[in-house]
């Protein structure tokens, strides 16, 4: 967990029902959806690659890797079904983008704020979580990139005929 002191700012997004955050730290970009295009013998949570200026990016569905389902719009909602992109992750050197059914905004954290994660929070394991803040009726995941996309996990991913 981050020292009591520690001022963490987090990328919030919407991931079906819950509230999720990433270290800004991790955070390349944001952008909209765009066409992916599948990758043969991918994992089955790997929806494809993109193209983002020159530059090939696997994208990640953690709807998927996750078994959450997508976020639920309701029709008098002033929701917009194009609220949803892509998060470009840099971990360790390699971009990785992350499906996502909505942004939310950057939000500060104090490290005495951040929580241990229940064993089990929405279908996410305690492993991929780094803590849980809570809000005003609901709690905000902050998810661990480094164990997410770990090594042998990147390697599987940016190159599925290797493993």
């Amino acid at each position: 967990m981050a020292d009591e002191d520690t001022l963490l700012q987090l990328v919030t997004f919407q991931l079906g029902d819950e509230l999720y955050g990433v270290d800004i730290m991790d955070v390349k970009e944001i952008v909209k959806i765009q066409n992916v295009r599948p990758i043969p013998n991918a994992p089955f949570y790997v929806e494809g690659i993109i193209n983002l200026r020159g530059e090939v990016i696997p994208i990640i569905n953690l709807h998927k890797r996750f078994y959450i389902k997508k976020m639920t719009v309701d029709s008098e909602d002033d929701i917009c079904e194009d609220e949803g992109g892509f998060i470009i992750l840099d971990i360790e050197g390699n971009k990785i983008g992350i499906i996502i059914d909505r942004i939310a905004r950057v939000v500060p954290v104090q490290g005495d704020e951040i929580k241990p994660p229940p064993q089990m929070l929405s279908g996410i394991g305690t492993e991929y979580i780094y803590g849980v803040v809570r809000q005003e009726n609901s709690y905000l995941i902050i998810l661990d990139t480094r164990r997410l996309f770990n090594a042998k996990e990147l390697q599987k991913i940016l190159d599925p005929d290797a493993v």
